[in-house]
């Protein structure tokens, strides 16, 4: 069976996601550094949630026999606004999410990492839900308010 499409896929992820990752992890020290203590602390678990996921993927390549390539491609400016964070995380979560969902016919001739990826799919759908639902309580209950229950 060939598995090149599986691969590149992967491959993007495994690429996409740890650079991803380093950042929540980054956002997550700023956001602690401000007193924002739960965000910072929910922003520094993404980062390992995140990165076992790369693991997993990282596994399936090699399983496959294929040494993954190390690209980490994502270059971000940290965001001090935790709101304006939010926005901008959500639309990278709705990017991803596209992205993955565009990319899960492709895998379907290798049921292993179409599995894995579905997973991974919905587990980034939580995320963007997460985002979406902390924008809706800024607005509902105000900024001022939302930013204390991140204390």
């Amino acid at each position: 069976m060939d598995f090149t499409t599986t691969l590149q896929i992967s491959q993007m992820i495994v690429n996409e996601l740890a650079g991803s990752a380093f950042v929540h992890k980054m956002q997550g020290q700023l956001f602690k550094s401000k007193g924002f203590e739960k965000l910072g602390q929910k922003y520094m678990d993404h980062y390992t949630e995140e990165m076992g996921w790369v693991e997993k993927y990282t596994d399936r390549m090699l399983e496959l026999g294929c040494v993954p390539e190390v690209k980490v491609i994502s270059q971000a400016t940290l965001i001090e606004d935790p709101k304006a964070y939010l926005e901008a995380d959500l639309k990278l979560q709705k990017e991803g999410v596209e992205t993955l969902y565009k990319s899960m016919p492709a895998l379907a001739a290798d049921p292993t990492t179409y599995d894995l990826t579905k997973a991974y799919l919905l587990d980034e759908e939580k995320d963007l839900y997460w985002d979406e639902e902390q924008l809706e309580l800024i607005e509902k209950i105000g900024y001022q308010n939302w930013l204390v229950k991140q204390l």
